[in-house]
């Protein structure tokens, strides 16, 4: 029976492992195109090691080929992303410690109108949040990319239910100390909830590093484009040269890539807690 089921699986896992080569394999064809000079990237049946390496070539005309310089897409995207994720952090903790460990009036019928507003488009607000920041001249600029996405329904929801699972005899020694609110969140709520804050920080990273939507509508000025927008921009001036494309792609991935590999210990934590939690 044991040799029976560690032959099941044996077989459940290497079926496991094909299929998520199945999915891989868009990934490892768009890094292998962006080392081929142009003349190889479709050639069929496919190559995955090029036969001629141009990888130099290809991310050298990437990164320093268009005005402005690919890199200033890349210096933009970073800039409004750590902030963002940053802001949205602070905001997000602090409003879900609220809600999970102060008593306040009316913190229940707040906390549903917070909830309420997950259910609204975020299509149908384009136009009253151009209006808006229109109107604090905050058009074109990437305080509004930072400001739009500083405040995060599901991320206060998610951090909420982790507050809630600290025994309130931890803050309630604090407060025998001396201690207020904010030093006891800073130094006794916020350390027992870090993998939940750095899963929600990851994805935060992941979304804003990704959004094409809003520095679509906000941002007018080439020089203010963010990495989505100066794809785009990159491959109207270089027309249909796909090893070109791909190599940007390709360092559009990275970062991402980096974040999870430096995280993913949180990551895990945070999985794990949350299935406990559940």
């Amino acid at each position: 029976m044991k040799e029976a089921l560690n032959i099941k699986k044996i077989l459940i896992t290497l079926f496991i492992f094909a299929f998520g080569l199945l999915f891989l394999s868009p990934f490892f064809w768009m890094l292998s195109a962006s080392f081929k000079p142009e003349a190889e990237v479709f050639r069929y049946p496919v190559q995955w090691i090029p036969e001629t390496w141009h990888a130099v070539e290809n991310y050298k005309k990437v990164w320093f080929g268009t005005h402005p310089p690919f890199y200033h897409y890349y210096w933009n995207s970073i800039k409004v992303v750590i902030l963002t994720t940053m802001t949205s952090i602070i905001v997000s903790s602090l409003a879900a410690y609220s809600f999970a460990k102060l008593n306040f009036k009316g913190k229940d019928i707040l906390f549903l109108i917070v909830l309420a507003t997950f259910m609204v488009p975020s299509q149908s607000l384009f136009v009253p949040q151009f209006i808006l920041f229109r109107w604090m001249n905050l058009y074109d600029t990437h305080l509004a990319l930072i400001l739009l996405h500083s405040f995060s329904v599901l991320g206060t929801f998610m951090l909420r239910q982790f507050f809630l699972g600290i025994l309130n005899d931890y803050l309630d020694s604090g407060k025998m100390d001396g201690a207020g609110h904010l030093r006891i969140f800073t130094h006794i709520a916020l350390p027992m909830v870090l993998p939940a804050i750095a899963t929600y920080g990851i994805l935060r990273f992941i979304w804003t590093w990704n959004d094409y939507q809003m520095p679509l509508i906000f941002l007018h000025s080439i020089d203010l484009y963010t990495l989505q927008l100066g794809i785009r921009q990159f491959a109207d001036e270089n027309g249909q040269i796909y090893s070109l494309q791909m190599a940007a792609a390709v360092l559009a991935v990275v970062p991402l890539l980096i974040v999870f590999l430096i995280a993913q210990k949180q990551v895990i934590e945070g999985i794990q807690l949350g299935g406990v939690k559940g």
